[in-house]
């Protein structure tokens, strides 16, 4: 069985695990914090990121939540995840990276370092005026959702891909930090719900980081 290291409110990790849901890829998790640094971790991993995948039997291991999507794209043939033309697969492709990259950077990483590691780690107090903007930028990134949804079923076309995927990674943890506002983005919530009933999804929303609780729609489908 694949093993999982990883922690609740890492996005990347959120996403290869939907990845593997989808596909119906049994896997354990196990609780690896990188701000701690362990050196049987780094050994492992020299990046020292989550996630990282171990499948003991097979002695494979895998970091870097595009290459492990990549190598169970290519490996697991039920539920695929990059598919179309070359120009869809291509889109595909864009979106994960803008909300893998920008959206993370924006958004995700800001709220992660005021919300959990300054409260987790450093003891300092949340700085307001970057989760203002942190918010601000969720906001922008919402209404290209809203665009995109008002033209596709989905965020890249007509079925369900990585892109999905990986937005909802994002947004569900940007979400459980307090960082997303609804109520101007009918299209985005509607998608988002969709993505919540799930069954892949389900495992996410009942996980809590420590002493840090999120507000209280987050788990719900229906908001």
């Amino acid at each position: 069985m694949w093993q999982i290291y990883q922690f609740p409110l890492c996005p990347f990790s959120r996403k290869v695990r939907l990845l593997l849901a989808e596909k119906g890829i049994a896997y354990e998790l196990i609780r690896e914090n990188p701000w701690e640094m362990r050196e049987e971790f780094h050994t492992m991993n020299p990046a020292g990121r989550t996630p990282m995948l171990v499948n003991p039997l097979k002695q494979v291991t895998l970091v870097d939540s595009r290459a492990i999507c990549e190598y169970f794209e290519e490996t697991v043939d039920k539920s695929p995840m990059i598919i179309g033309t070359a120009a869809g697969r291509a889109e595909i492709r864009r979106l994960v990276a803008m909300f893998d990259e920008n959206f993370f950077s924006a958004v995700t990483h800001p709220l992660l370092e005021e919300r959990m590691m300054k409260r987790l780690v450093t003891r300092q107090s949340p700085d307001s005026r970057v989760l203002r903007e942190a918010m601000r930028l969720a906001n922008e990134h919402l209404y290209y959702i809203d665009f995109l949804i008002d033209n596709r079923p989905w965020l890249a076309g007509s079925t369900m891909s990585l892109a999905d995927l990986a937005a909802a990674a994002q947004i569900s943890v940007a979400d459980y930090l307090g960082g997303i506002d609804w109520s101007l983005h009918e299209q985005a919530s509607s998608w988002y719900s969709v993505f919540k009933s799930r069954p892949s999804f389900r495992p996410l929303l009942s996980e809590r980081m420590d002493v840090i609780q999120p507000p209280s729609h987050y788990a719900d489908v229906n908001a």
